[in-house]
């Protein structure tokens, strides 16, 4: 017989992959780190929308980075 330690481990993991599967079927880019994060930050009371816009703006700004290393390095 599992231990309750062990089975709220699994049950944790389970829930984690199920929340990946429907990260990635929703395209969000997020990797299992990363979600584990955004889980972590929600359970702890941050506002889900807050922390998406924050993800957005991150996303934006690293791509805008990306565009002006490749464009300086280009020319």
């Amino acid at each position: 017989m599992a231990s309750p330690a062990s089975a709220n481990m699994n049950a944790v993991r389970e829930t984690m992959d199920v929340l990946l599967e429907i990260s990635r079927l929703l395209n969000t880019g997020l990797d299992m780190e990363s979600l584990s994060i955004c889980v972590r930050l929600c359970e702890q009371g941050i506002n889900p929308e807050a922390l998406s816009s924050v993800i957005k703006e991150l996303r934006k700004a690293s791509d805008s980075l990306k565009a002006s290393e490749n464009g300086t390095s280009q020319g």
